[in-house]
């Protein structure tokens, strides 16, 4: 099987033993899968077809177990390569998402397998997506507000019940830009509002308001899905100087087992996830309510395997080489039946 990783580049990968995607990429490497790994600026259209220029992983006779030193000893190849003669297409791009590439990858969408859907991605690459999953009383979704007027907002901020409400732009990740904001200090929410807002080239951007959830500053929990159902989980714990938990911004990590609530949000969100072919997804939950959706580049496998001595990435690759299986047996399904009828 031969799988491209839509990624950052190779070299930028900071911190081997902590980096999901290499994880994955070491799994397949393992298994003997060929790999190659491309950026969204590097896609190209020749003659028609949709192209990468692609960093390509050579193959090796023996792969280190240990993550640092396969990617230290790991050499590559860059090479032009058509995406449809790969088996699978695996996102692991970080946010926020560029609407081109999508318009690139319509033209493989029926050739490879693409996790997650282009369709999913387009619904689903920002944190407006948790609006899908009705919930009237906000017994899985906290009360959330997603504006770009400001007396809009602060109006959201004076009438709410609670003293405290969460604020974040709509395009952030990994835990940037999210602050806490507080009634006593009003004086400073219009200049913030601002701040978010307005950019210097006199456009502006959308921000999310949202109900602060009580237990939060004890930090949130990370759920990983896979098809739909969970696969692991851990309480994400912020920093002394930080209300953030995510591990970017001085979180820790510890163990954390599924409550009641939290798998019936699991439930409840699942079969909408697979639906819009969101197969591998991290979701952020705070007192069994779901803040966020992550469907680009989902991290937390390699704390998950730390802490509960786990290989989720086995699972996360069966899952994937079981849908290049089911899409190449009905491929050959379909020339089966069109011979027979040619035949005819």
């Amino acid at each position: 099987m031969n799988i491209c990783f839509l990624m950052y580049p190779w070299e930028d990968i900071k911190s081997p033993e902590n980096d999901t995607s290499l994880t994955l990429i070491h799994e397949c490497v393992k298994r003997g899968h060929g790999v190659a790994i491309c950026t969204p600026a590097n896609l190209t259209i020749r003659n028609s077809v949709t192209n990468a220029f692609c960093t390509v992983l050579n193959r090796s006779d023996k792969v280190s177990n240990s993550i640092k030193s396969f990617y230290r000893n790991t050499t590559t190849r860059e090479e032009m390569l058509p995406l449809a003669g790969f088996d699978a297409l695996f996102f692991r791009a970080e946010p926020p998402l560029d609407p081109l590439m999508l318009n690139f990858l319509d033209s493989v969408k029926d050739d490879v397998f693409i996790c997650n859907s282009l369709q999913g991605m387009r619904e689903a690459n920002n944190k407006l997506y948790t609006a899908v999953f009705e919930d009237p009383e906000n017994e899985i979704i906290p009360v959330t507000h997603v504006s770009k007027n400001k007396n809009y907002l602060i109006r959201m901020i004076e009438e709410s019940p609670s003293d405290k409400m969460i604020l974040k732009p709509l395009n952030g990740f990994g835990g940037s830009g999210v602050i806490l904001i507080e009634k006593a200090a009003m004086g400073n929410i219009n200049s913030l509002l601002d701040f978010y807002i307005n950019k210097s080239d006199g456009s502006s951007d959308y921000v999310i308001l949202q109900e602060y959830i009580e237990g939060a500053d004890k930090g949130d929990v990370r759920i990983l899905l896979l098809n739909g159902l969970p696969i692991g989980a851990m309480r994400r714990i912020p920093g002394d100087k930080d209300h953030r938990s995510n591990v970017s911004a001085g979180g820790t990590i510890a163990k954390h087992k599924l409550t009641a609530q939290e798998k019936l949000l699991c439930k409840k969100i699942g079969p909408r996830l697979v639906r819009d072919g969101l197969y591998f997804v991290g979701i952020d939950v705070i007192g069994g309510k779901l803040v966020e959706v992550n469907v680009m580049s989902p991290g937390g496998i390699t704390y998950i395997n730390k802490v509960y001595k786990v290989k989720l990435q086995e699972k996360v690759v069966d899952f994937v080489e079981s849908k290049v299986l089911e899409k190449s047996a009905a491929f050959r399904r379909k020339a089966d039946l069109r011979r027979q009828v040619e035949e005819a």
